[in-house]
């Protein structure tokens, strides 16, 4: 630690949190933040610095002294942006925790104050404290374009979220405290922080259930993003609340519930500007089919659905829209009575609820958290923990298309016993089957909706009784079907299932050129189990042998530079063969995979032909042909490069193939050439695409299965004989 740190810490630790700034700090435009005010206000939710959260008042201690000297834009010392933030996590989500209140305070600390590290978070703090800043912290340095940079920073802001809730929860209140003071902001920076709002903190917000804050963060991000329609549209809305239709209903229902003994408060909200936006289209609407909900809290749940009735009594509801989310909660643990009713041409939804139901609404999944994982919602966060880890890793095609994806309506389905599975709008089987139980995801192959039977790439719908049919080993998912589910769990665990058979195939292509590549050199492989091989792996950070040849087999470590290191540390003084120039290593596979092998558009490679070539990736293998104009593009190095060969007769071909016949001169002549192709050829469907009546041709396409690639190489040859032009383009 610097002597500027210390000598923080050490007034830190004589100057207790009450006492350390007493009076208001004077700002640029004569306002003031009131430290001592701030304390008072803290200690009705927290207690004294004596008591249970002690910690916090340390923290708070500490972030006064180490931000004392810096301002914001606005003017406002910057103290008062995170004691903001905690104090949002305090009195809008009821967050009580010391740890996650000392992380909020001291969450900029790393990344503003150069005195302060990691290390000294830890020292004065603990780990998890340590944790979750270092979480908070943006990455200070990164070499390549602006838009890979925000994919870094999000990418590990997810990943220290799956591990720690608390850092999602701690960076939504820092958004919302940014957003309500962002005015003072030049007008490109509004629009970026208001643009990033809007694609991923307010969707988390609604995904982890904070719909109050959720609703504040799109009405202040929208309100930046579109500044002139904003305006219109809320002048639209501040209309809506006092039209007589709606004064009307208000004044009814007071009257029902007066005279069924009911003590209910009855409030028209229009709905807000987030109503009005398309996330979709990126668009601000100018209006909506539903602006407008009656909310009404009562005191009891007696009364809620006493309330219902009075309700559809007078204004009968709209068939099929009353939905009872307190005897079914949604999975974020939000309660409440839904029911819509047309009055007078115009759809409105009510909303009936107790107010502990409106309090724990607004923490959502985080209601009772602790950073040590105790608290009511403890089991509800496993989702949300596991949709972060995968948008975290780059295994994750989007994690926008997922924040999207999880922020959809939701659908009702039935386990055969009629236990209640809640899923978002547009799940199929797969993700049913996975919601009930991770290893029954992994061997569903079927399902049953009613006497129907499905596969696991079926849509759902609303009221569906599902029954998931397994089998006793894992089915090998296509990835496509990863794309098709809808729930982080779902999409989380194919990612696993993936990346173990790519890690699987790059152990083993790993493997095998090493072996060959040493060979090359006169090496003997016994080198690879002597006792300086420990070295070798900590040069190359690597935990075992077998990750050594992962990094190689997807080309993270670079062959000739493992071979210098195996020679120079384990083979030292000895004879070698010269380096290798032009031949290539090759690799004998016996699978097709498209998790870990992809077959080029650019050249269209065959696996029966010679001359595949394979570049190393994290990817899998890519596969071109050598003479690919694509490969001499990339002017790669021998070493990143394996000859692939494929046992024909042991690679099967699970899935049906296509052939087009480009120029067939008659009907009679592809008909001719079908019959006698080899009878690994099953033919399922012939169909005409078109006639070329001044060539006197015509185009056909012909879908047909075979076994392996034995028997396709049959095929092909059989094809290259009869003079057609055609095309093939192996489907895998």
């Amino acid at each position: 630690m610097t002597k500027v740190a210390l000598d923080k810490t050490a007034a830190l630790a004589s100057s207790p949190p009450g006492r350390l700034k007493t009076q208001p700090v004077p700002l640029k435009n004569g306002a003031a933040f009131d430290i001592a005010a701030y304390c008072r206000r803290m200690e009705q939710y927290l207690g004294d610095q004596e008591g249970p959260a002690r910690l916090f008042w340390q923290a708070l201690s500490f972030a006064v002294t180490a931000h004392q000297d810096q301002r914001r834009k606005s003017g406002e010392v910057y103290i008062s942006h995170p004691l903001q933030v905690a104090q949002i996590l305090v009195e809008e989500l009821d967050v009580r925790d010391p740890e996650i209140l000392a992380a909020a305070v001291l969450h900029d600390t790393i990344e503003d104050v150069p005195e302060i590290t990691t290390a000294t978070i830890g020292e004065l703090f603990g780990a998890d404290v340590e944790a979750t800043v270092e979480a908070c912290t943006k990455i200070a340095s990164f070499s390549g374009d602006r838009q890979n940079f925000y994919k870094m920073v999000h990418r590990k802001l997810f990943s220290g979220a799956a591990a720690r809730l608390e850092v999602m929860l701690i960076k939504i209140a820092d958004r919302l405290h940014n957003l309500r003071t962002l005015e003072s902001m030049p007008k490109h920076k509004r629009q970026k922080i208001a643009e990033e709002t809007l694609d991923i903190y307010a969707p988390l917000a609604k995904v982890m259930g904070l719909y109050a804050i959720k609703r504040e963060l799109y009405n202040l991000a929208l309100t930046y993003k579109f500044p002139r329609q904003s305006q219109k549209v809320n002048a639209h809305i501040a209309k809506l609340a006092t039209s007589e239709v709606m004064l009307e209903v208000k004044k009814t229902l007071d009257e029902l519930c007066r005279q069924a003994w009911v003590s209910a408060d009855i409030r028209i909200r229009p709905k807000g500007l987030w109503a009005y936006f398309d996330p979709t289209h990126k668009i601000l609407h100018k209006s909506i089919v539903h602006p407008l909900e009656f909310e009404i809290t009562t005191d009891s749940i007696q009364n809620c659905y006493r309330t219902l009735g009075l309700i559809d009594q007078q204004y009968p509801p709209i068939p099929r829209t009353i939905r009872d989310f307190i005897a079914n909660p949604k999975s974020t643990g939000y309660q409440s009575l839904h029911v819509r009713c047309n009055i007078k041409g115009q759809h409105i939804l009510f909303k009936i609820r107790t107010p502990e139901m409106q309090n724990s609404s607004r923490a959502g999944l985080l209601r009772g958290w602790t950073s040590r994982g105790k608290g009511d919602a403890a089991v509800l966060t496993r989702e949300v923990r596991e949709m972060f880890d995968l948008m975290g890793s780059d295994d994750s095609s989007s994690y926008r298309d997922m924040i999207a994806v999880s922020g959809t309506k939701e659908i009702y389905t039935y386990t055969p016993k009629g236990a209640l599975i809640v899923l978002p709008k547009g799940s199929i089987v797969l993700d049913f089957a996975f919601k009930i139980h991770t290893d029954i995801g992994k061997r569903c192959v079927n399902a049953l909706i009613g006497q129907q039977k499905v596969g696991p790439e079926h849509l759902l719908r609303d009221g569906d009784q599902v029954s998931i049919m397994t089998r006793t080993e894992p089915v090998r998912f296509e990835p496509g079907i990863q794309q098709l589910c809808q729930t982080p769990k779902a999409r989380a665990e194919l990612a696993k299932l993936f990346r173990d058979r790519r890690l699987a195939l790059a152990l083993e292509v790993g493997r095998s050129i090493i072996h060959q590549e040493l060979k090359r050199y006169g090496v003997p492989l016994e080198i690879l189990d002597s006792g300086g091989m420990q070295d070798i792996l900590t040069y190359f950070q690597a935990d075992s042998r077998e990750e050594l040849f992962q990094a190689v087999g997807e080309g993270r470590l670079r062959l000739r530079e493992l071979v210098f290191e195996l020679i120079q540390g384990l083979y030292a003084d000895r004879p070698t063969l010269q380096p290798p120039t032009g031949s290539l290593n090759r690799i004998f596979l016996a699978t097709l995979d498209p998790a870990s092998i992809k077959f080029s558009r650019c050249c269209n490679p065959v696996p029966t032909e010679r001359g595949i070539y394979a570049l190393l990736s994290e990817r899998g293998l890519s596969i071109h042909r050598k003479e690919c104009q694509t490969m001499a593009n990339l002017k790669v190095q021998r070493e990143d490069v394996v000859d692939v060969r494929w046992n024909l007769k042991a690679t099967r071909l699970f899935k049906p193939q296509t052939l087009l016949i480009l120029a067939a001169p008659s009907r009679n002549r592809v008909l001719m050439m079908l019959s006698v192709a080899p009878e690994e050829m099953q033919i399922t469907d012939i169909e005409l695409l078109s006639r070329q009546s001044t060539a006197r041709t015509s185009a056909w396409q012909v879908h047909f299965t075979i076994e392996n690639l034995h028997g396709l190489k049959h095929l092909l040859q059989h094809l290259a004989k009869t003079g057609l032009t055609y095309e093939f383009v192996l489907e895998h």
